[in-house]
Formats: structure tokens, C-alpha cells, sequence
């Protein structure tokens, strides 16, 4: 299986942290009924549901070269956070995601941007590092981009409540100066746009490459596991907006569909990528096996 892959001029490496089965899907996919998971489960498993009904999520992050910028789509989980909610998360000390930056010949200093599709554990995690008891910026020469949205909201949930994520892996960011906030429909160049797909958070958006935003897209989470590309009004628990995320999904995967666009889904199980087909009532991903 190649982590490296090319979408028109640019190439594209995935750096994954973390695969395994995650959570049982009746309890991931609240809408889901037992009936419907035993219908599918006959392609489903194993490489998206394990044996015990978890679905297999693929924890990673996308790094772009383009033109003369390399681009961190997501950051993943990072190490030594505080996650007592999800052990395999708590004070991580793995070399899994540096080990990814240096197959694709990159160190942290080499990325010029890290685009947040939104503010969520998984997605934030290596924004920061842990330094001489302080968080700090893990990519020292590049600007991060929030949502302003987004940021907004997340700020303001940390002030009703303290969330550690908020914490240790954003408000750090802000205090350094490093992040430019932007609307999730700002273009970057020509090259790289953000797609507004609300629903999950307030203001999730997707990343679409090459012109038009025809050569590739990244999911971020609108959606994240193949089930939803079947049945796009499966909400996932935590979804900011079940109705949003639904309609997000079936406009996202109706835009993509039939086309040769390249979709990098966020979390879908290896190798992750492929082009939307229809299927059905609904879709599914024709993965691209290197």
C-alpha cells in the first residue's frame, strides 16, 4: 500500500497515526439499527468493522505538496495530551506520526501551513508539543488556519466549561500568533480551496485541490465511515448538527459523484481514497488500490 500518491501536479502523502477498530457502530451511528449493520456486513468487514462491531476508523492527516508550500491537512491525536476518556489517546508517547512526516522526507519545520477542517481531538492533536512543560507550536514556521467560526465557538465552550483539547492543542496556537482565521470558503491560491461543509461542527470545511477543485478534495469529517456514503442520514453521536451533517453528506457526495476527483476521506479504513460511485440509493467509494 502507497502513502504517497499524485493528484494532478501535486503530490499527496498520508501520515497515519493511529487504525484500529474505534467504537461499536450501533453506538457511533446512533440512527443505525442492528438489522440494517447485519445487512452490510458482509462488505463492511473486516477492513471497516471488526469482529467485535467496532468500525475501524483510520486516525490521520494529509500533507500536500504544492507548488512551493507543503500543506498539513489535520493534525491527528498528538503525544502526551491529557485523553483519560480514550486510553489509547491518554498520554501518548508513539513515534507513529514523525515516523510518517520522515517517509515522506518532511520535518515540522518543513510545513508552511496546517489547515483545521475543524477544532476536534483527533484533528488538533500535533498542533502542539510538549516543550520544557509548555505547549508550543509543533510546526514552527507555519500558519494555522482556523475558522473563525469555528475558533469562536470552541473559545467560548472552553469558557463555560474547560476542555483540555481547547487547551493544549488551540488556545496555545492563538497565543503564539501562528494562525490566520479565515472563512471556510478562503482560497489559499489557485490550487487549494476550502469547501464550507457544516454539520459535524459548526464550521467544518473539506479541502479541495488542483483547479476548480477537480484533482482531490479531503473529507475532514463530514463523514466517517463508508456505512454513512450508503445511508448519508446515518449522524455520527457527536455531530454539532445531525440535519446539517446529513444534508452536508448527501451534497458532498452528490458533487463528487460519477467524477474523477480524487476523495481522501479523513477516517475511512486503508487505503482511504478512491472516487464516489452510486450505489443504490445511495454511494460508495471505488477505492484506488496502489
Amino acid at each position: 500500500m502507497s502513502l504517497t500518491f499524485k493528484a494532478g501536479d501535486m503530490t499527496i502523502h498520508r501520515i497515519i497515526e493511529m487504525e484500529c477498530g474505534f467504537t461499536p457502530a450501533l453506538e457511533f451511528l446512533p440512527g443505525l439499527t442492528k438489522e440494517v449493520l447485519d445487512e452490510n456486513r458482509h462488505w463492511l468487514a473486516p477492513s471497516a468493522l471488526d469482529a467485535n462491531d467496532n468500525l475501524v476508523l483510520c486516525f490521520q492527516a494529509y500533507v500536500v505538496q504544492v507548488g512551493k508550500y507543503n500543506i498539513l491537512v489535520d493534525s491527528c491525536i498528538g503525544n502526551d495530551k491529557d485523553r483519560a476518556a480514550r486510553p489509547l489517546w491518554n498520554r501518548k508517547k508513539d513515534t507513529a506520526f514523525m515516523d510518517g512526516l520522515k517517509r515522506a522526507n518532511l520535518t515540522p519545520a518543513d510545513i508552511h501551513f496546517v489547515m483545521c477542517t475543524h477544532l476536534h481531538v483527533d484533528h488538533v492533536g500535533w498542533n502542539t508539543k510538549l516543550e520544557n512543560g509548555r505547549w508550543v507550536p509543533t510546526f514552527p514556521n507555519a500558519r494555522y488556519l482556523f475558522s473563525k467560526t469555528e475558533l469562536d465557538f470552541w473559545i467560548a465552550e472552553n469558557e463555560k466549561s474547560p476542555l483540555p483539547v481547547i487547551i493544549d492543542s488551540v488556545i496555545p496556537i492563538v497565543e503564539a500568533k501562528a494562525c490566520d482565521l479565515v472563512t471556510s470558503d478562503y482560497q489559499l491560491n489557485d490550487l487549494v480551496t476550502l469547501l464550507p461543509t457544516p454539520g459535524h461542527t459548526i464550521d467544518h470545511y473539506a479541502v479541495q485541490l488542483g483547479k476548480g477543485g477537480r484533482d482531490a478534495v479531503i473529507t475532514g469529517d463530514l463523514i466517517h465511515s463508508p456505512l454513512q456514503a450508503l445511508y448519508p442520514d446515518l449522524a455520527m453521536r457527536v455531530d454539532y448538527d445531525g440535519k446539517q451533517s446529513s444534508a452536508t453528506r448527501r451534497m458532498f457526495l452528490e458533487k463528487y459523484v460519477d467524477t474523477n476527483t480524487q476523495c481522501c476521506f479523513a477516517h475511512f479504513p486503508s487505503p482511504s481514497r478512491g472516487y464516489v460511485k452510486r450505489w443504490g440509493n445511495g454511494y460508495r467509494c471505488e477505492y484506488i488500490a496502489d
